[in-house]
């Protein structure tokens, strides 16, 4: 948090370190996960239109000229292509609400063929389509219509106290595309009283199971994780650059920092998972 307004791109936004709305700058962030660990691999600096429409309080944070505006989604979107572009494997691209609001990304994936996993708020403008095209829904009114057989528990990863168990249900969007990818909306529900429920648009291959599309939904808080120790351990969060460069060159650090320590982690699993497993010994042994 900073309480001048000197530092680039600094405002009274949303702060995920603050968990609330505070005097400070935002970043867009690109992690990559896998079985082996996750790590952050790219990030931009948010620029509010209060700042690019001012271009000499630009230039005293040495923000190039040719920064403009950019919403959030715009910023994921161009990160996501760079990553794709620079051959990059990736099975799902996974986000939030923020972005899975977002048309234009999700078209850029569909047309790249490039399966997501997209979060949305249960009150997201849909079309039911089929024989009901241009009725309008949403992913709330969808899942109330669900019958309690249509729910299946299935685990969205694994937690510090054992998997983490939700009811899942899922509904086909009548959407086509080439090479058969299918379009789902995803529904997570929690087991308790509550019965709290998340939504996901879903653009999956062909055959792709509940289960599957289920424990890809709860990848996505490998991000979270990756902040959480970029933040604990390597200040990521604790940024004293006013300028442009030096917010970028900060976040740089961290995030090679991170990435080492990350490998570290890797290659320990690797090393683990691939030893034979310990057969017990065929004679007793005298203690």
């Amino acid at each position: 948090m900073k309480k001048g307004d000197r530092s680039a791109g600094v405002a009274r936004q949303y702060s995920g370190t603050a968990g609330r709305i505070e005097n400070s700058p935002v970043g867009v962030f690109l992690a990559y996960a896998s079985r082996y660990g996750q790590a952050l691999v790219d990030r931009r600096l948010y620029l509010p239109e209060s700042w690019t429409r001012d271009r000499a309080r630009c230039a005293r944070a040495s923000i190039p000229e040719m920064v403009e505006f950019a919403t959030k989604p715009k910023m994921a979107r161009a990160m996501v292509e760079a990553a794709l572009d620079a051959g990059v494997p990736c099975a799902y691209v996974l986000g939030d609400a923020v972005y899975g609001a977002d048309s234009s990304l999700r078209r850029m994936l569909e047309a790249r063929e490039q399966p997501y996993v997209l979060a949305v708020r249960g009150a997201h403008f849909m079309r039911r389509g089929g024989d009901r095209l241009f009725e309008e829904t949403s992913p709330e009114e969808l899942a109330s219509e669900f019958e309690p057989d249509d729910w299946a528990c299935h685990a969205a990863g694994e937690g510090a106290k054992g998997p983490r168990l939700y009811d899942w249900a899922r509904i086909r969007r009548p959407w086509t595309s080439k090479g058969g990818f299918e379009h789902w909306l995803l529904v997570r529900r929690k087991r308790s009283t509550s019965g709290e429920k998340a939504y996901y648009l879903v653009f999956a291959p062909p055959g792709s199971s509940l289960a599957e599309l289920a424990a890809v939904a709860g990848l996505r808080w490998a991000i979270e994780e990756c902040f959480e120790r970029a933040k604990d351990d390597l200040g990521l969060d604790h940024c004293e650059a006013r300028s442009w460069h030096g917010w970028h060159r900060h976040m740089s650090l961290c995030m090679a920092a991170l990435a080492f320590l990350s490998k570290l982690s890797a290659d320990l699993r690797r090393s683990a998972w691939s030893k034979p497993n310990e057969t017990s010994p065929k004679e007793p042994i005298a203690a």
